[in-house]
């Protein structure tokens, strides 16, 4: 394996991260306004039963992003600049949205004010839907290909990003997501909260499955490899399994049914890119390659040293952090303060 295609599959696996860590507090975000409604607990309870199932882990998950940005930009910087340039507008959609939603969290115990819970209950939910949707379609537009020139320019527009096949990712990673929340949600409540995720789980999945289905199905035969049919079927096999782990109410495996779902998909959307990092549709030719995309043999030797060094650090300790946290949230644990309050033992 040669270094570019080291970090290729580094890049990868930090995007995979991302998705299968963040992509349940996106989920659980979705929820918000709906989760525990045929219950008799107050609307502000449920809601803080559900922040609280991702209050000590929210802001460390996003961190995945983050370092996938850095790695990105560091490894691949033609690809960083192409991708940033050409995706300039839902890439700062998501960014708006992901900050609304870090500010609603942050700040909704600081006025003592049902208004003001009410808005920044509504940031969360706008922070969480607007990126679950345009991240699966920013991801299938670099599948598919966009526009690029001989000068590595991308000259499409932002509706040009809006085809079917970018759609339906879309469609497909907010639907993945907030499944995946709503099992992680049932997991991680008690009580009446616990029962109603588990029926919204049950009703997420038969939807979520022939979408999901379709996506990965079209991902496949129009961009995929001969081996990655091994992903789809796993893909498969694990979103089957999720609708009759919910029908049982069995929240730990259908949760880890609901990561293996996207951890696959998200492989098979990078299997089916390489060796390509931006394929472009106006000439091969001018598609950006692992090879030609990449830094120097020298950058890319350091950064492997030191992404050596840092990673098993970075995840023991959030590793420490799941551990310390894995108590389930019930309404009787929210104590008078608006914020996050988490569960002792």
């Amino acid at each position: 394996m040669t270094m570019p295609e080291l970090w290729f599959v580094i890049v990868a696996v930090l995007f995979v991260g991302y998705f299968l860590l963040e992509g349940f507090d996106f989920g659980v975000g979705m929820l918000m306004p709906v989760v525990g409604r045929r219950t008799d607990i107050p609307p502000d309870v449920r809601r803080r039963v559900a922040l609280n199932t991702i209050g000590p882990v929210w802001d460390g998950n996003e961190v995945w992003l983050i370092t996938a940005g850095g790695a990105l930009f560091a490894a691949f910087p033609d690809w960083y600049a192409t991708l940033f340039s050409g995706f300039y507008i839902p890439l700062l959609i998501i960014l708006v949205a992901l900050i609304i939603r870090i500010v609603a969290i942050e700040w909704r115990a600081k006025i003592d004010d049902d208004r003001w819970r009410q808005r920044c209950d509504w940031g969360i939910v706008f922070g969480s839907w607007v990126p679950a949707i345009l991240w699966g379609v920013a991801f299938a537009n670099i599948v598919r290909g966009v526009a690029i020139d001989s000068e590595k320019q991308v000259t499409s527009n932002f509706f040009d990003l809006l085809n079917p096949y970018a759609l339906l990712g879309g469609v497909t990673t907010a639907l993945v997501f907030a499944l995946h929340g709503a099992v992680f949600l049932a997991l991680k409540s008690a009580d009446d909260i616990r029962e109603d995720a588990v029926a919204i789980a049950a009703k997420l999945a038969i939807p979520a499955v022939p979408v999901a289905g379709a996506f990965v199905l079209w991902t496949q035969i129009a961009y995929g490899k001969g081996w990655t049919w091994v992903l789809v079927a796993v893909a498969a096999a694990a979103l089957v399994s999720v609708v009759l782990l919910t029908r049982a109410e069995k929240e730990g495996w259908a949760f880890t049914f609901t990561s293996v779902a996207v951890v696959s998909t998200v492989t098979l959307l990078f299997a089916s890119l390489y060796p390509n990092v931006m394929p472009s549709t106006l000439d091969p030719s001018y598609s950006l390659t692992i090879e030609n995309a990449s830094s120097s043999p020298y950058t890319l030797t350091v950064m492997t040293w030191v992404a050596a060094f840092m990673t098993p650090v970075v995840v023991l300790y959030q590793g420490w952090t799941y551990w310390v946290f894995r108590q389930r949230i019930s309404s009787s644990a929210i104590g008078g303060s608006h914020g996050l309050t988490w569960a002792k033992k």
